[in-house]
């Protein structure tokens, strides 16, 4: 999906080649919209100094039946600033679980204190992944982040930017991608979702719609304690370019210094 349901890195439709002895399986995925190792809507997220985020993504996929495992450790820098590192990994079905590669991930946010109207952000995704999962092995994408509440509703949006630097898809630019979520503060143990991840194709223009990504992933989130959340979710593609079917998991624990936990 283009930022951050069915899904292979940054807008620059990173594309899965799957290898088996004997038979070479490709699997076209689309950045943000279609990235299988973070299936997941940024959101604001400040974390000063001492402060770090772990998170868990576990994906699978119903189309190709492929298992995606995500370790990615954030950490405080500034009050604005924090910088994380994702290790990934892949499962063929029947096959073992693989080393896919890593990302390094800067994130930026706006003070709260400027007393913007909206809350914003940008991070960004440099990705080093194997040639087993990935034609392009190295590639980047700019997400910026976008959150606004209006009373107990709150809505993200992500629009992403991503090119491959490494590899076949490095001559053709840049790709953009929409992702957003929209969540209810119904209860305090759970918070209904639902989100949205696309991938619309290169800039300057987009691809034809059947050629686009487009997916529905209604979910929510599962709060365990003031620090430790579960999000769940499945994802359902409308065009026929991306995954159909996606089962998404992520749990996020905070620790250390004062950490807040999320609205």
């Amino acid at each position: 999906m283009a930022r951050k349901v069915s899904w292979c890195a940054a807008a620059c439709h990173v594309r899965s080649i799957l290898v088996i002895p004997g038979l070479l399986a490709a699997s076209i995925g689309a950045l943000h919209a279609q990235d299988p190792f973070e299936i997941h809507v940024l959101e604001y997220e400040e974390s000063g100094p001492g402060e770090f985020t772990f998170e868990n993504h576990t994906n699978y996929s119903g189309g190709d039946r492929t298992l995606h495992l995500t370790y990615e450790l954030t950490a405080g820098v500034t009050e604005n600033v924090s910088l994380g590192v994702m290790q990934l990994n892949a499962r063929l079905p029947g096959g073992p679980l693989e080393s896919a590669g890593w990302r390094i991930t800067p994130h930026l946010y706006t003070p709260r204190a400027w007393h913007w109207p909206v809350d914003t952000g940008v991070t960004t995704e440099i990705s080093f992944q194997s040639a087993r999962w990935a034609a392009d092995s190295r590639s980047i994408e700019i997400i910026p982040i976008v959150e606004k509440r209006f009373g107990r509703i709150q809505v993200d949006l992500n629009p992403s930017f991503g090119r491959a630097l490494h590899g076949p898809g490095t001559a053709q630019g840049w790709a953009f991608g929409l992702a957003a979520r929209a969540s209810v503060d119904l209860r305090k143990r759970f918070t209904p979702a639902i989100e949205y991840y696309s991938d619309w194709g290169r800039l300057p223009g987009f691809a034809p719609l059947d050629a686009q990504v487009h997916q529905v992933l209604p979910g929510g989130d599962f709060r365990f304690s003031k620090n430790v959340v579960w999000s769940t979710g499945v994802g359902i593609g409308t065009t026929p370019a991306g995954n159909r079917l996606v089962y998404k998991s992520r749990l996020e624990i905070l620790f250390g210094g004062r950490h807040k936990p999320r609205h």
